[in-house]
């Protein structure tokens, strides 16, 4: 790659060509999108300051900027970006089993308001629903993983969702005839949460944030 000096004796020139009017110059400052469509003329007749000049030669080079081709006709690299070391969890999703991921995901899209990410597998056998910041993963099996009466004897929840106005959110599963394990009630830590069941009799708790 040619000098640095090179790249400014050859803005220099440029200078020096548009100063005694020599039309060869007047294309290549088309060559900036701001004077495309100029004439030769109008070209020869413009302000044309060294900075201009630096930029054709850097856009000619291939460079986006003057400052883009002096750091690379000088050697240099830019500084590298600071780059965090420490390990950093971004979010944890619930893996909920299913003996239908099409129809359980269909459950969430059309009664909790949940959007269908994806579905994979034909028929598909894993998928991801979501709503706002709250994710949940549907996993097929062909068995239920927890024995009902387990579930029901010892309270076993599948997920738990924090929610902001977790009352507004009851009120619109109210109306979508969701079905509720428990309703809207006050748990003995002070917040309001309810509960649903999922088609494969899962629970999944609604909690105010």
């Amino acid at each position: 790659m040619p000098t640095l000096d090179t790249f400014r004796k050859q803005a220099k020139q440029l200078l020096r060509w548009h100063r005694e009017g020599n039309y060869s110059i007047a294309g290549r400052i088309r060559g900036l999108a701001r004077y495309r469509d100029l004439t030769d003329v109008q070209a020869l007749k413009l302000k044309f300051p060294l900075s201009e000049a630096q930029e054709i030669i850097a856009l000619e080079t291939g460079f986006g900027s003057w400052a883009a081709l002096k750091t690379a006709a000088s050697g240099e690299s830019p500084a590298p970006k600071a780059r965090s070391t420490a390990p950093a969890i971004k979010a944890a999703i619930p893996m909920i089993f299913v003996s239908s991921v099409p129809s359980t995901a269909e459950f969430f899209r059309d009664r909790l308001g949940f959007s269908i990410d994806f579905l994979h597998g034909n028929p598909a056998f894993y998928g991801s629903v979501s709503r706002d910041g709250a994710a949940l993963h549907l996993r097929f099996v062909h068995e239920p993983v927890i024995a009902p009466e387990i579930r029901e004897k010892e309270s076993l929840l599948s997920a738990f969702i924090a929610v902001e106005n977790v009352k507004a959110l009851f009120e619109e599963y109210k109306t979508n005839d969701v079905p509720f394990v428990w309703t809207l009630r006050k748990e003995p830590w002070g917040g309001p949460t309810f509960t649903v069941r999922d088609p494969d009799g899962n629970w999944i708790e609604f909690s105010a944030a």
